[in-house]
């Protein structure tokens, strides 16, 4: 019995040692970024042409238009975000998602769906499970994109939106994520301001650029300029604070003070010469 066992050991050591290691058909992906202060990832498996046709009418096509797909390959996509977002203008709730598409001429559906243990097996698909569900159009590529492609992408400048792209063949779909920080900075700044004058500078150029309360930031502004007076970029944005405050004579003097102190730096000026000049001549 025990010589048994023993082969049979051997023969399993055997078995493992042969296997062999070769690329996979559809090629593991993965694409992440922060939108504002939330974290977005895609897992995906990522199918290749390979002289098909992908995307069409009728039943010579991969993915035929009208017909679910795992929107990728094996397990189908998977999209992550670390906080509630809004999607196509729907509320997500943090957590994960499969991507489930319905492709079509120039409009396809897709559907966030929570019951990620679906997989690939979309004949269980139960619209009640859709955390979303949208239309969005399609546009043709000029340049073929033989590998499935996801990409987060066109963040805007304010970090409030990004969007989703999927590529592949000569089709691209774009759907809109949107994410909501303005809470969760403010509270980290209430918090913060008392107890580290560091952060003052950060908190006023936030309510600077976000239209907030002026007075308060340069309330703030003025704090951090008495713990660091020659912070030159401090008072250039104490410049900023008071211009849109509407007091431009105060703007300019102060403007023309964050100019001396770049000029005279040692280590360089950064760029502030230049920006405090050409905020002076709106001043005038």
């Amino acid at each position: 019995m025990k010589t048994t066992i023993f082969i049979a050991l051997i023969v399993s050591g055997f078995a493992t040692l042969a296997q062999v290691r070769t690329p996979a058909a559809s090629p593991a992906g993965s694409v992440s970024t922060v939108v504002g202060l939330t974290d977005v990832k895609i897992d995906y498996s990522r199918p290749r042409i390979k002289g098909r046709k992908i995307f069409g009418e009728g039943t010579g096509f991969v993915t035929p238009y009208g017909a679910i797909w795992r929107t990728g390959a094996n397990d189908g996509s998977k999209i992550t975000f670390s906080d509630e977002v809004t999607v196509e203008g729907t509320k997500v709730p943090a957590g994960t998602y499969l991507i489930l598409t319905w492709p079509g001429a120039s409009e396809w559906t897709v559907s966030l769906y929570k019951d990620v243990s679906l997989g690939g097996n979309t004949t269980g698909y139960d619209k009640s499970k859709d955390a979303a569900n949208f239309k969005v159009r399609s546009e043709k590529l000029t340049e073929k994109v033989e590998t499935l492609t996801f990409n987060i992408t066109d963040i805007a400048d304010d970090s409030k939106t990004a969007k989703v792209q999927l590529a592949w063949e000569n089709t691209s779909v774009k759907f809109t994520i949107g994410v909501d920080f303005d809470e969760r900075v403010m509270k980290d700044i209430e918090a913060k301001t008392k107890v580290s004058p560091n952060t003052y500078a950060t908190a006023a150029n936030y309510y600077l650029e976000n239209g907030k309360d002026l007075n308060k930031a340069l309330e703030w502004m003025n704090l951090a300029i008495a713990a660091n007076p020659s912070a030159f970029w401090n008072v250039h944005a104490k410049a900023k604070i008071q211009k849109a405050l509407g007091d431009k004579k105060s703007a300019l003097a102060t403007a023309q003070q964050s100019l001396d102190l770049a000029k005279s730096n040692k280590d360089g000026d950064f760029g502030y010469v230049k920006l405090n000049e050409d905020l002076m001549k709106t001043l005038k």
